[in-house]
């Protein structure tokens, strides 16, 4: 099982730098690179508009955004086993910045929480992936 997920890491990391550095290409502006980025990856980065082939896992794969402050908490309501459970979150800012990021194990909570750079504003992403349902993506703004 473990090889299965460094697999699908080592894809997506792939597939996220490739996508990403053709954006950078092509997009003047910074701040929605990683937004032009998550919109190119359909099939492969699932959102609430756009769940692909999970359209019935949305509401216990998509990772939900609280922000109190400078707190951002990220929690996906999703079971936890050994067999089937979220592997990571992470948070990236507007610019594609990794904010912070945290792995989990199948006796873990799909819950984590992150402080954010003094004064950020702007949009921000949590990722949620599941090793068997695959990259989720949400968005919210400071």
């Amino acid at each position: 099982m473990m090889s299965q997920i460094n697999s699908r890491r080592t894809f997506l990391k792939g597939a996220l730098s490739s996508a990403a550095a053709a954006t950078i290409a092509t997009t003047a502006s910074t701040s929605n690179v990683f937004a032009a980025t998550h919109n190119s990856m359909t099939g492969i980065v699932y959102t609430k508009e756009n769940p692909g082939k999970w359209a019935k896992k949305v509401g216990s794969h998509l990772p939900s955004i609280k922000i109190d402050g400078q707190k951002v908490t990220i929690e996906t309501d999703h079971g936890m086993s050994v067999r089937h459970f979220i592997v990571r979150h992470t948070l990236v800012s507007k610019d594609g910045e990794v904010l912070g990021e945290k792995t989990f194990t199948p006796d873990d909570e799909a819950i984590s929480s992150y402080t954010l750079p003094t004064g950020y504003k702007g949009k921000l992403y949590a990722t949620s992936f599941c090793n068997k349902h695959d990259f989720w993506l949400a968005e919210s703004k400071v």
